[in-house]
């Protein structure tokens, strides 16, 4: 039997052999291995009462893309968003659904991916769920994950909040823009390129910045909608305005080239292995160096700043005030563009590309 089939899911014969060849084989550790409805994890042993916890579904086609697979995607996407609380990710849970028609051999590719993107974020696999369902996709079937993660945070670390953005920080970014939309969207269209998805668990970046006691005032995964809506939020939160350099912006020539052909812009597309980190400007160089010197980090760049909308209008025309309608100043996300020139950016409109993650 090469292909899943209703009885996989039956939760008899059939169901046992799936988890005890694929699951158990590649996700083995002394937690799940005990089979039981529930399983009993230790608490948390930096200090700190509080835990982070998280929840994410992965629907991504094709399943398998240059760079990765939905496995790699959905452990990558769930530590990194427990990363981005400042949290250190410990345990993550597993629920697949399964496609009547998906061939056993891609299942087992997808899990094995999860084991070794789990063993290198320092994680286990704790608890899963496995359901057939029947064929929508096609006579391949599909996939789709549901996970939760949770980890731990450091005692007396501070909340990565938009509230704590100050006037005078720094944003950097942790590597280029847009590659793994373009990796999805290349694949999808048979266009044949070089680009490759930047899934990427962002561990080391992030614990070198919370251990080196730089001032880290707020940090974000940079996923569906991109980086302007990513920071656009940010701007909004804090009622500050940030200030980008177009010409700091990381972008790889192939991306640059993609996104030129298909009239996309690489500051509104997906990734899935880069972070953007608000800090306080004196400790701006330092977290640059850290996040450089850390896996998936070589291509990190300062690419704004931070300032308060008073400070900006004084010295702008009165067309280029932020208000609101009761002439209160805001936040606003401004691009300063490699002809001198700047605009205004707002969150993404609209459908960007559907089943990136």
């Amino acid at each position: 039997m090469d292909k899943i089939t209703m009885a996989h899911g039956s939760g008899g014969e059939e169901t046992s052999r799936l988890i005890r060849d694929i699951f158990a084989k590649y996700l083995n550790n002394p937690y799940l291995d005990q089979m039981e409805d529930s399983t009993i994890v230790p608490g948390n042993p930096e200090g700190s009462k509080e835990l982070a916890v998280t929840t994410d579904s992965f629907v991504v086609t094709p399943y398998f893309y240059p760079g990765g697979n939905i496995g790699r995607l959905a452990v990558c996407g769930t530590v990194n968003d427990i990363l981005m609380s400042g949290a250190i990710p410990r345990f993550i849970t597993l629920g697949v659904i399964l496609e009547e028609g998906l061939p056993i051999a891609d299942l087992e590719k997808i899990v094995a991916s999860v084991a070794d993107t789990a063993r290198e974020a320092g994680l286990l696999v704790v608890a899963g769920d496995t359901k057939v369902v029947e064929n929508h996709s096609g006579p391949d079937g599909g996939i789709l994950i549901n996970t939760t993660g949770i980890g731990f945070l450091r005692k007396d670390s501070p909340r990565l909040l938009s509230s704590s953005i100050r006037a005078g920080d720094k944003v950097i970014v942790s590597g280029c823009m847009g590659d793994h939309h373009a990796a999805i969207l290349g694949r999808r269209m048979q266009i044949n390129n070089d680009i490759v998805s930047d899934n990427a668990p962002l561990c080391g970046m992030v614990n070198a910045l919370m251990n080196s006691g730089i001032r880290v005032h707020e940090l974000r995964d940079v996923t569906r909608g991109g980086l302007a809506t990513v920071l656009h939020e940010f701007a909004m939160a804090s009622s500050r305005v940030i200030t980008l350099e177009e010409d700091a912006i990381p972008v790889s020539a192939a991306v640059q080239s993609f996104a030129g052909i298909l009239g996309l812009d690489p500051l509104y597309m997906g990734n899935e292995g880069k972070l953007v980190a608000i800090v306080a400007g004196e400790d701006a160089e330092l977290a640059l160096e850290l996040i450089r010197n850390s896996p998936y980090g070589e291509a990190a760049a300062i690419i704004g700043e931070v300032s308060d909308p008073l400070e900006r209008e004084a010295s702008a025309p009165p067309d280029a005030a932020h208000e609101d309608e009761q002439g209160v100043s805001r936040g606003a996300l401004i691009l300063r563009t490699w002809i001198g020139g700047e605009r205004v950016l707002g969150p993404l409109y609209g459908e960007g590309l559907p089943r990136i993650c």
